[in-house]
């Protein structure tokens, strides 16, 4: 298989679209959609997003130091996308799309209550980097939708039809192929025959 070579790029799809919620303390709260968001460490558990400084919501990010990624679905692809097209400093995203706040546990900027999970954040430090800025932040507490809890509490996210950004689409995820570690999982033998006498 022939490939071309490119300039060096941000290839790496495809990516998490989370909605980060945002507050500047104040009053005032935003949503800023990001696909360059990750995880850094589970063990303290930690995540990364990176932005541009020319967004507004990356003033709020600096004075509180606090936010919230919520995880988005086939059902807030719309929003999603609009939340990264409009600025905040002309609309009221939650508003717009009709989101509803919701008093986080640990930080001041609300939870977006249609998100199957929303994650809070405090940054622990920022690495300005060039074109972006990435914010390094400690996981404080997970909020999971109990409508994805199965009949043994397990939280099965797949079910919520969680939304992925590859290269300039928003796709949902497909068809599960495995699990973790179903390539070396042993398979079940058959049960011996008991040897005739």
């Amino acid at each position: 298989m022939a490939k071309q070579t490119w300039k060096p790029g941000n290839m790496l799809y495809p990516l998490p679209a989370v909605m980060v919620s945002v507050t500047d303390g104040m009053g005032n709260d935003n949503i800023i959609t990001v696909a360059w968001a990750g995880t850094v460490c589970t063990n303290p558990p930690m995540v990364s997003i990176s932005v541009r400084p020319s967004r507004y919501s990356y003033e709020m990010l600096r004075r509180t130091g606090e936010f919230v990624i919520n995880l988005t679905t086939e059902k807030l692809a719309f929003a999603t996308d609009y939340c990264g097209v409009r600025s905040g400093r002309d609309v009221d995203k939650f508003a717009e799309m009709k989101l509803t706040k919701e008093k986080a546990q640990f930080v001041g900027a609300p939870m977006i209550g249609e998100s199957p999970v929303s994650i809070e954040c405090r940054v622990k430090e920022v690495f300005e980097l060039g074109s972006h800025h990435m914010f390094l932040a400690d996981v404080l507490a997970v909020h999971a939708d109990e409508a994805y809890m199965d009949k043994d509490n397990k939280f099965q996210l797949n079910n919520a039809r969680p939304l992925v950004y590859s290269h300039g689409e928003y796709l949902s995820i497909g068809k599960s192929l495995g699990t973790f570690g179903y390539s070396v999982k042993k398979k079940n033998r058959k049960p011996r025959k008991p040897a005739k006498k």
